[in-house]
């Protein structure tokens, strides 16, 4: 089954087009990015298996015109795949906020798409963007069924101690105020990957996931199913990020939009786009950025990447408590699978939970691979997500059984 995945943002799309044989049985066709929609000009860069990238500047107004020049180019001679639109026969979507509406994928119809926009309230940055990806393919393609999967589905199996915040009741029961997590996609598949990579029963284990990028969240799986996560209403809570902030005093807030006169749209401002890595160390929201800053005197940066490793050794015991000891923990994630030295410094402090580090297996990179030695009561490995395939399988099983029960 050949099926187009999109991740639309609000000024961006990235794709893949798949050919799923089976759940771990592909080929990936074609991949690509569309930026800078709604702009003056556009950029699609497009790249089919075997054949030379394409990067065409365009004006490319809105999303359903993205849609058209990503479709043009799997369509092109010299550098597309498919000789016929008719070829593409799912089209998955990851979709951000599912709130309490969904508890695993579904198959989109009128139903869906209205109670996806019921979560665009605590979502507004992300759910109207994978909405107009939606309805671009129903303008583009409408006779083919799209699948939307969210980040926040995963995460559904907490239970209610852990997701609730202690604000006064009514607040949940009027606006649904608690605790969602997100990166759902990729702590549901390397969980998985992890356990299967280094010989774990997936369903009689205790996995603590770092997914660790721009954005960054840490989950705690356990038998295969999430119990906490480190993101919240918000993907704003955590660990330090890119440019979020992750956890600070909720006072700090109200104390700030005070003394300097914000508005709450302009304090969000703040902790989203102006914090995190950006905001503590003044140097770069990017951690290779920091890497170099540090390595060459930046007290800043040294201290920013000092809080990333704490933070995520601080929720990697909390986790262990939780769960009452664990089996693996993994990195993954741009950060995670690349950066050696971040690892080994989480690592280094967990040698109360019995981690016994492979400091020569840690600077492997590309591949996912077992950094801690044999004897390790807990493995510690390093596994490539792969958000796209989960889609690819979800979207392909969802049809297949509408197919199957029609």
């Amino acid at each position: 089954m050949i099926i187009l995945v999109l991740n639309c943002g609000s000024s961006s799309l990235k794709y893949q087009l798949l050919d799923m044989k089976g759940d771990d049985i592909y080929d990936l066709l074609a991949k690509g990015l569309v930026e800078r929609i709604g702009m003056e000009m556009g950029c699609l860069k497009h790249q089919a298996a075997g054949k030379e990238k394409l990067v065409r500047e365009m004006p490319i107004s809105d999303h359903t015109v993205g849609i058209k020049a990503v479709l043009e180019a799997l369509l092109d001679k010299e550098y597309g795949v498919l000789s016929s639109l008719e070829d593409i026969e799912a089209v998955g979507h990851r979709v951000v906020h599912g709130g309490e509406e969904f508890f695993c994928s579904k198959l989109i119809d009128d139903q869906v798409i209205s109670r996806i926009e019921k979560c665009c309230d605590i979502a507004p940055l992300h759910n109207p963007a994978n909405l107009l990806g939606i309805r671009a393919v129903q303008h583009a393609l409408p006779t083919v069924p799209q699948v939307a999967v969210f980040d926040t589905a995963f995460h559904q199996t907490m239970p209610s101690y852990a997701f609730m915040y202690a604000l006064p009741y009514e607040y949940y029961e009027k606006y649904r105020i608690r605790r969602y997590g997100f990166h759902g996609t990729s702590h549901r598949y390397v969980s998985a990957k992890g356990a299967k990579f280094t010989g774990l029963e997936l369903n009689n284990s205790k996995i603590i996931t770092c997914h660790l990028g721009n954005g960054s969240s840490v989950a705690a799986v356990v038998n295969g199913k999430s119990i906490d996560t480190s993101m919240g209403f918000t993907p704003l809570e955590g660990v330090i990020m890119g440019t979020r902030c992750g956890c600070i005093d909720p006072d700090v807030v109200t104390y700030i939009q005070e003394k300097e006169g914000l508005s709450p749209e302009e304090m969000s401002r703040v902790m989203n786009k102006k914090s995190g890595f950006l905001g503590l160390s003044c140097v770069s929201s990017d951690a290779r950025d920091l890497n170099d800053a540090a390595n060459s005197g930046d007290p800043k940066a040294k201290l920013t990447l000092k809080k990333l490793v704490y933070d995520v050794t601080k929720y990697i015991g909390a986790y262990a408590a939780v769960m009452n000891g664990v089996d693996l923990i993994v990195f993954t994630g741009g950060i995670g699978e690349n950066n050696s030295r971040m690892r080994r410094r989480v690592c280094e402090n967990l040698s109360y939970l019995g981690v016994k580090f492979d400091y020569e297996a840690n600077v492997a990179t590309g591949k996912d691979t077992l950094i801690s030695l044999p004897d390790s009561k807990v493995k510690v490995a390093v596994i490539a997500t792969n958000e796209e395939l989960v889609i690819a399988q979800d979207t392909m099983h969802i049809v297949v059984n509408e197919e199957e029960n029609n």
